[in-house]
């Protein structure tokens, strides 16, 4: 549906009205970057899996995670976008 990777697919997708492919439990400020910055062919941002502390994912009595939101590209290359910690950005030398 998406033309999502793979090795990106979760649970759930969405199609955003610029034509940008959402996948999995990509947290707002995730998707609110990606619409100002539009790096150059990126076509979709996805969090791979359900992991624990991303948006929907607390578990009771279990911290949260780090994870990736990672952006793909129509010719299917792929690079961390943003790394997080719940819903808080933590550091990480990603970007497209």
């Amino acid at each position: 549906m998406l033309d999502t990777l793979d090795d990106l697919l979760s649970y759930h997708a969405a199609r955003g009205s610029l034509a940008l492919g959402l996948e999995g439990h990509v947290p707002a400020l995730a998707i609110r970057r990606l619409l100002s910055a539009r790096p150059d062919g990126v076509v979709g941002l996805a969090v791979p899996g359900m992991p624990i502390g991303s948006p929907g994912m607390d578990v009771p009595g279990q911290p949260p995670g780090a994870y990736d939101v990672m952006a793909w590209r129509a010719d299917g290359t792929q690079a961390p976008f943003m790394r997080f910690v719940a819903v808080r950005p933590a550091r990480c030398k990603c970007g497209m």
